[in-house]
């Protein structure tokens, strides 16, 4: 069975979901901006004050790895949240900023490089 979902049923879906719950009051751009950056933090909480190998270590338990889905999931919405009631394409913006980021980074000076495009 193919799970595919696509972004503008998950949009649609989370609309869905806040619209029962008379939600769009709480949810202006500001709002919506803010409940990203809150969820990404829960998410970086996680893993604060631990090592590489032990952050390795916990993902492969079950109960760790659901917590990390369950914030990913989270700013996931939030994400998705802000899209749907400010009439963005993610799609279209994802693979703009990609094409930009080519123009950025090319492989041939970027390739095993961590270092920002202007340095």
């Amino acid at each position: 069975m193919d799970s595919t979902i696509t972004l503008q049923q998950l949009k649609n879906q989370i609309e869905k979901f806040c619209s029962e719950r008379d939600w769009d009051q709480f949810h202006p751009p500001k709002d919506l901006a803010i409940g990203i950056s809150t969820e990404a933090n829960e998410l970086l909480d996680l893993f604060r004050f631990k090592t590489d190998l032990e952050i390795e270590k916990k993902l492969t338990t079950e109960e760790f790895k659901n917590k990390v889905q369950h914030e990913l999931a989270d700013v996931f919405f939030f994400v998705l949240r802000f899209a749907q009631k400010n009439n963005i394409d993610l799609s279209k913006a994802v693979d703009a900023k990609m094409k930009l980021n080519a123009e950025k980074y090319p492989v041939e000076t970027a390739k095993g490089s961590n270092k920002k495009y202007n340095e």
